[in-house]
C-alpha cells in the first residue's frame, strides 16, 4: 500500500513538473511569434531603464502578451538583457525576441536632418529647433556660443556648415549635428582648396567660401556655376564691383520683402556689393561642394555680366553694350512665367 502511494506521489510530481515545463515552454514560444502590427511602432528606452521595466513597457504597449516570459528569458540569458537606450522602430513581422535583439544590438531608429544648399545659418537653426526627434541643447544659445563650443570662437557662423542629409538618432543633439556639418565643411573646403586653379584672387580658403556662397545663391542651374564664378573672378581681377543682388538681400536682413529697390542698391551695408569693393565680409549662405568647386575652378571665358532669362538660367555678356541689350530683352520685357532661381530678385552682375 505504501509502495503504491509513493509511486502515485512520484507520478504526480513528474506530471506536475512536465505540466510546468510545458507551460514554461509554451510561454517562451510566445517570444518567437510575430506581433500583429498595422503600422510601425516607436518604442523609447530611456537611459538607465531596468530590463524588467522595459519588459513591462512592452507589455503595456501590446508588444508582448506577458512580460513575465521576457523577464524570465532575461534571467536565463543575461547577455540578452543588456539593452541599449534609444528609440526603436518595430514593424510588422517582428517577434518580441526580434525586438529584444534590436535593443541589445542598439539598432535604434535613424532620423534624417537635411541642410539645404543656399540656406542661411538662421534656416539651419530653425530646422533644428523644429525637430522633435533630436535632443535640444543649443536652442537658447547665441550663435557666438555655438561657434565657441565648436572650437571656433569669434568666427562668423554663416556658410561654415556643409549642406547635406545627416542621419541621427533621438539620442543625438542639435550640437552633434552642427559639429558634423561644421567638420564636413572644413573637410570639403580643404579638399577643394588643395586642387584649386592657378591665379585666383583669394588670399584664403575662407574667401573662396564667400565666393562659393554667392555662386550658390546666384544660380540653381548646375552647368552655370563655373561661368558665374568666372564672371566674378574676372570682375575682381579688373577692380570692378561684384554688383550681385543676393549679397544685397543678405545685408537687408529682415527688411527684405521679396524685391529690391533702387534705394536698397544705394544703401551702404557691408554686404552691398554695388557699394563696396571686393568680397563681402562673410559668406551669405551654405554653399554645396559644386559651388565651392566652381569658385575654385572658374570658367576661362571673357564674360563680365549676366542677367536672368526668367526660366532660372542666365544670359552671359562680354561687355556692357551686350549686357544692356540682354537686360532689355529679359528684364524690361519679362515673360509672364518669369522666375529667377534660387534668389527671387537676383538679376546678376552689373544691374
Amino acid at each position: 500500500m505504501i509502495r503504491k502511494l509513493v509511486v502515485l506521489i512520484v507520478f504526480l510530481v513528474v506530471l506536475a513538473a512536465a505540466g510546468s515545463g510545458l507551460w514554461v515552454w509554451q510561454g517562451f514560444k510566445t517570444l518567437e511569434q510575430p506581433v500583429a502590427l498595422d503600422e510601425p511602432v516607436l518604442f523609447h528606452v530611456p537611459s538607465g531603464t531596468a530590463f524588467s521595466q522595459v519588459a513591462r513597457n512592452l507589455e503595456r504597449q501590446g508588444l508582448v502578451t506577458r512580460s513575465l516570459w521576457l523577464r524570465l528569458y532575461g534571467r536565463l540569458v543575461p547577455e540578452h538583457a543588456r539593452i541599449k537606450a534609444g528609440e526603436y522602430e518595430f514593424v510588422a513581422g517582428m517577434s518580441p525576441r526580434d525586438m529584444l535583439m534590436a535593443m541589445v544590438n542598439g539598432d535604434t531608429k535613424d532620423w534624417s536632418m537635411q541642410f539645404i544648399e543656399g540656406w542661411t545659418f538662421r534656416d539651419v537653426r530653425a530646422a533644428l529647433s523644429a525637430s522633435d526627434n533630436i535632443r535640444h541643447v543649443t536652442r537658447d544659445w547665441s550663435d557666438e556660443q555655438i561657434m565657441t563650443e565648436l572650437g571656433a570662437p569669434g568666427d562668423h557662423p554663416e556658410g561654415r556648415f556643409f549642406p547635406d542629409t545627416y542621419l541621427h538618432t533621438s539620442n543625438d543633439s542639435d550640437l552633434d549635428l552642427l559639429r558634423r556639418s561644421f567638420e564636413a565643411m572644413n573637410r570639403v573646403l580643404e579638399e577643394e582648396w588643395a586642387t584649386r586653379s592657378d591665379n585666383l584672387p583669394y588670399d584664403s580658403p575662407y574667401e573662396a567660401l564667400i565666393m562659393a556662397s554667392i555662386v550658390e545663391r546666384e544660380t540653381g542651374v548646375p552647368h552655370e556655376r563655373n561661368e558665374i564664378a568666372g564672371v566674378f573672378v574676372r570682375r575682381l581681377a579688373k577692380g570692378m564691383r561684384l554688383q550681385t543682388d543676393p549679397t544685397v538681400i543678405y545685408g537687408m536682413g529682415e527688411r527684405y520683402n521679396g524685391r529690391i529697390t533702387r534705394r536698397d542698391l544705394r544703401q551702404h551695408t557691408p554686404y552691398n556689393t554695388y557699394r563696396i569693393d571686393g568680397l563681402p565680409p562673410t559668406p551669405i549662405a551654405l554653399p554645396g561642394r559644386e559651388a565651392i568647386h566652381a569658385a575654385l575652378h572658374p570658367a576661362d571665358s571673357n564674360t563680365l555680366y549676366f542677367v536672368a532669362r526668367g526660366d532660372g538660367s542666365h544670359k552671359f555678356s562680354r561687355n556692357l553694350r551686350e549686357h544692356q541689350q540682354a537686360v532689355r530683352q529679359y528684364q524690361l520685357n519679362r515673360r509672364e512665367d518669369y522666375r529667377s532661381s534660387p534668389a527671387p530678385a537676383s538679376q546678376g552682375a552689373g544691374q
